[in-house]
């Protein structure tokens, strides 16, 4: 079995989410104990105790009882499943955090899965719905026929409400192998490696802004927008950040950008460079500094001569554990990102190399 620390690195969730993804896909069991003991309230949070019981379903897994606030975990996988699943984790718990555990084994399901999820689509210290549709999901188009993430409603702090729904095709199927290792060896053998060390040339910024339908009278996105387009102005590229008033439950928002970059004047779709950044709408901040904000944090990886930001980075760790030979050049080397590479290599037999801000992989 392996066993790992919570406490190592971060001492965040994202241990757990990755090593759980890990588990589900490899077929090794786990368990971890100091459960996000780097937080002010330790343990399981609603997102984590969902996304177990997802995997529950998805690949028959069996743990110890857990419940929230729950500091140890044993997980034992069995085999993924297709099929639709529905998931309310009851609070604006965080969707995309939900999905760092569900996504990678999902991808290489026997055929169709469709995850239908409630909980939060934008909030403190979590990607949002956005950023994982417009950044992320690009990325993942290498293993399977189609992924589409769909917004069905939108769920902010404190209450959530949000919907999303999650349709995955499937391209390589671990089922068609007698074993994880044969299957490993396929996938490196035809996906294209992710190679992503060269920015390469600016060539628009694109964006959403999203927010409660209440704020459309105070003019709340427009003011936003403008002042975001004035701090990118300066790049001379197109600008287009559309506008998305709902009708949500708690009153929020929030401004997600993101560039999109060419190599000798062509946009690489096996491996795109996508810069993101994105900001809360949050009462008593003022509209106009959220969209500087957005910008300048843009403006910042852009000028770092990165090929993605860094959270892209950390989200891309455990996929690029997939396939050896991999590198990207990032703004930062996060500690989310340091934690994620000591759970892959837990599960894979391979080495990160960290070199500056240069993350390479290779077989152990």
């Amino acid at each position: 079995m392996i066993t790992l620390d919570g406490n190592h690195g971060e001492g965040g969730g994202a241990l757990v989410r990755v090593a759980l993804a890990l588990s589900a896909l490899t077929g090794q069991e786990f368990s971890v104990i100091n459960i996000r003991a780097g937080r002010e309230q330790g343990g399981l949070k609603a997102q984590h105790l969902h996304a177990i019981k997802a995997l529950q379903k998805i690949c028959n897994a069996e743990t110890n009882e857990i419940e929230i606030g729950s500091t140890e975990l044993q997980f034992k996988p069995g085999k993924i499943k297709s099929g639709v699943y529905e998931i309310d984790i009851g609070t604006a718990g965080s969707i995309t955090l939900l999905l760092q555990a569900l996504l990678l084994p999902c991808l290489f399901a026997p055929r169709t899965v469709t995850l239908k999820i409630k909980g939060g689509t934008c909030g403190k210290w979590q990607a949002s719905v956005d950023y994982l549709q417009n950044l992320l999901v690009p990325h993942l188009l290498r293993f399977v026929e189609k992924i589409e993430v769909k917004i069905l409603k939108r769920g902010y702090y404190p209450k959530g409400g949000g919907e999303v729904e999650v349709k995955i095709i499937p391209r390589f199927i671990l089922s068609h192998f007698d074993s994880f290792e044969l299957f490993w060896q396929n996938l490196q053998a035809k996906c294209a490696k992710i190679n992503l060390t060269e920015q390469g040339k600016v060539e628009q910024i694109r964006g959403v802004i999203n927010l409660s339908r209440e704020l459309e009278e105070k003019n709340v996105a427009q003011r936003i927008r403008t002042s975001a387009v004035d701090v990118l102005r300066s790049l001379q590229v197109p600008v287009n950040i559309r506008i998305e008033h709902v009708q949500s439950l708690s009153v929020s928002g929030e401004i997600c950008l993101w560039a999109v970059c060419s190599q000798n004047g062509k946009v690489d779709f096996d491996n795109p460079v996508l810069i993101g950044s994105d900001v809360l709408i949050e009462m008593r901040k003022r509209s106009e500094d959220v969209g500087k904000e957005a910008a300048r944090k843009l403006m910042q990886e852009i000028q770092s001569g990165a090929a993605l930001d860094y959270h892209l980075a950390d989200q891309l760790i455990m996929f690029m554990g997939l396939l050896p030979g991999s590198e990207i050049y990032t703004s930062e080397v996060s500690k989310h990102t340091l934690t994620n590479m000591y759970v892959v290599e837990k599960f894979l037999p391979v080495k990160f190399e960290v070199e500056g801000k240069r993350i390479r992989i290779k077989h152990r």
